[in-house]
């Protein structure tokens, strides 16, 4: 009895590739009438030129390649100019329009690729052209010769075949430890020659890893006015807990994710990466010149927002110049209005920042249209359905306007302004 036993657990693959590669070449002939009556099947050569690991070489006959043309036809060929065999190719001819009109000439083999296939040149001296590209008459006449000159340029694609298979051997690279390994520097304190002081607080570093990261320490330690030979910084206005997760940031190159905590040296601060901590770190990097953290901290804070912390998010978007994260806080603000208005952080917006009611309330009218004309205004997206945009919050910008009357009264030209939209607005839908 005869058994097949066919093991299908073993499988490969592979692939044919064929591709082109490509190179051109400018030819000019210059006194074209003195090239004149060279005889039928005489040339006049380019340089060569290399593509593709072979020499070509254009070949130009004034009078015709054939003795029975008559000289009626110039000839253009490109020709192989080294050793090769069935070497194959795609080619292009173009005589230049000399006129500045663009009406260039070409000949284009790979137009017809996919009719013909490549051209195959079987030995040195084969060749790839048209024996009657142009009719002399019409040449000599044409806006292709100009102060008895030609040009050309030349197109040779010269066709490749590879095949891939399997790779069956591989070597695993590891991802960068480096900056674990500038971190660990920052945690042992080895080689450090800086001391920051904040508060009662002492936090070491390295100049020039400081200074490697942000302009501001590269032009307090190196700059003009610099003192390269400064070992202790004061700093005030950072929280011990932010510097020190902006340091981490400087050193390791990521984001101080979930907690972090030392219980030795100057490194015992906890922080944990709250709305409050990102909002404070991204002011920090601000002020030290780290754009990527403050890019990083603006994300984090987008994910975050919600209605307790859109107004305090919203007046640090616009303190630290973060245009995208104003930009989602004042729709997200105006989509909420009512809630919003009842927070701690709105009310500090509200005594701090009365430029910010006018473009919030400029975001609200543009909500409003929106949904007046048939559009999905923001506040149609709040969950439980609540009050449109026209009726609560037109409501809530009212308040606004009048939260805002003693700086209209102090003269800021914002609110006077935000009053009179809000007059409009309110005509438009009452």
């Amino acid at each position: 009895m005869l058994v097949n036993n066919f093991d299908h657990g073993i499988s490969s693959g592979s692939k044919s590739i064929n591709e082109s590669v490509n190179g051109s070449h400018d030819f000019t002939i210059r006194g074209y009438s003195l090239a004149k009556g060279m005889g039928a099947g005489k040339y006049i050569s380019s340089d060569t030129f290399t593509v593709g690991g072979y020499d070509w070489a254009i070949y130009f006959y004034p009078d015709g390649k054939n003795l029975e043309d008559n000289s009626m036809y110039v000839s253009v060929f490109i020709a192989l100019a080294s050793d090769g065999t069935d070497v194959r190719a795609l080619f292009e001819l173009t005589l230049l329009d000399q006129s500045g009109k663009g009406k260039h000439k070409v000949h284009s083999h790979f137009d017809r690729a996919l009719e013909s296939g490549p051209y195959t040149l079987k030995y040195r001296g084969s060749m790839w052209g048209y024996k009657r590209f142009f009719r002399r008459v019409s040449l000599e006449t044409s806006d292709y010769l100009k102060d008895d000159c030609l040009s050309m340029h030349c197109t040779v694609g010269v066709v490749r075949n590879r095949v891939e298979g399997p790779k069956h051997f591989t070597i695993s690279i590891p991802p960068s430890d480096m900056g674990q390994n500038l971190k660990f520097l920052l945690e042992s304190e080895t080689g450090c020659d800086i001391i920051f002081r904040i508060g009662q607080e002492t936090f070491k570093a390295h100049k020039l890893i400081l200074a490697a990261r942000s302009p501001v320490f590269r032009a307090q330690f190196f700059g003009l006015v610099g003192n390269p030979n400064m070992d202790q910084v004061e700093l005030k206005d950072i929280e011990p807990s932010i510097f020190k997760a902006m340091l981490v940031f400087i050193y390791s190159d990521t984001f101080p994710e979930a907690e972090e905590s030392t219980t030795t040296g100057s490194m015992s601060s906890i922080y944990t990466t709250s709305t409050n901590m990102i909002q404070h770190l991204l002011a920090a990097a601000d002020r030290f010149g780290l754009d990527r953290l403050k890019q990083l901290c603006e994300a984090k804070l987008c994910e975050e927002v919600n209605t307790e912390t859109v107004a305090t998010t919203l007046s640090l978007a616009d303190q630290h110049r973060c245009a995208q994260l104003k930009a989602i806080c004042l729709k997200f603000a105006a989509a909420n209005l009512g809630v919003v208005m009842r927070t701690e952080g709105f009310k500090y917006v509200e005594e701090t920042c009365p430029s910010l009611l006018s473009e919030l309330l400029e975001t609200v009218a543009a909500a409003a249209v929106e949904e007046r004309s048939g559009g999905e205004g923001l506040s149609r997206k709040r969950s439980g359905g609540g009050s449109s945009i026209i009726g609560l919050d037109l409501t809530s910008a009212a308040q606004i306007v009048a939260a805002a009357a003693a700086a209209a009264e102090s003269g800021d030209a914002n609110v006077r302004r935000m009053r009179r939209r809000f007059w409009a607005l309110f005509g438009l839908f009452g």
